[in-house]
């Protein structure tokens, strides 16, 4: 079994391999696979790059994120114009309905609300703002639509359903499809299994919500060590 000391080692060279972040900004504190970041950073990206690094390191069972995002005076923000900034970068992209969230900023925190007809387009709103200068954090409270789901995507059946997810972890180099059981109920996806990492967890999680007529996303997967593939 990977012990703490190995799994505090091996996140603190992820940390120093990605070419953002400055590793000697971040605490890591390790207990029992699971992992807890403290520091500061001077953006909210490079917060969300470091907990997406240890994500990906084998044997993390579990991330606390406790790092602070902390501007220098040049790059200070009001609400009103990360308000405004965020909206901009809405309007600019074509995978956002930015008519259907709602946006509201309050101390730097972005809080954005409303509802989508797909996961993807609730996934690419976070994306689209978390670089923003002034960002410290985004709460991403939009919900999915389900009773604005086409016709045709509400007749997919629930083997077809399975079948395609089953396809898409195949393809990926992250996911080991071998180790992951795909159920279908209705719209209703349930992933069980075990995977490698937090990062191949969400990975599967974000593969099914891609499948036509998936309007949930139940992931039930398994951090274990890597050692117990074996």
């Amino acid at each position: 079994m990977k012990t703490d000391a190995k799994i505090k080692e091996d996140v603190l060279e992820e940390l120093a391999w990605q070419p953002d972040i400055d590793e000697t900004d971040i605490g890591v504190i390790v207990q029992n696979g699971v992992v807890t970041l403290s520091g500061v950073v001077d953006s909210y990206s490079k917060k969300m790059a470091a907990e997406k690094a240890v994500k990906g390191v084998f044997g993390v069972k579990a991330l606390a994120g406790d790092i602070e995002v902390k501007f220098g005076d040049d790059y200070k923000k009001t609400d009103k114009e990360i308000a405004k900034a965020v909206v901009n970068a809405f309007e600019w992209n074509n995978s956002i309905p930015e008519k259907d969230i709602e946006v509201k900023v309050e101390n730097g925190w972005v809080y954005l609300s409303g509802e989508v007809k797909w996961e993807h387009e609730k996934t690419a709103a976070k994306k689209a703002i978390q670089d923003l200068i002034g960002v410290v954090k985004v709460i991403n409270s939009i919900v999915i639509k389900q009773d604005t789901k086409p016709k045709e995507v509400k007749d997919v059946k629930p083997s077809e359903v399975s079948e395609q997810i089953k396809k898409a972890f195949e393809r990926s180099a992250e996911i080991d499809a071998k180790k992951i059981t795909v159920l279908t109920d209705g719209h209703t996806v349930t992933l069980q299994g075990k995977v490698h990492s937090i990062k191949e967890r969400e990975d599967a999680e974000s593969a099914a919500y891609k499948a036509p007529g998936v309007f949930e996303v139940k992931n039930e997967l398994k951090v274990q060590y890597y050692t117990e593939y074996a």
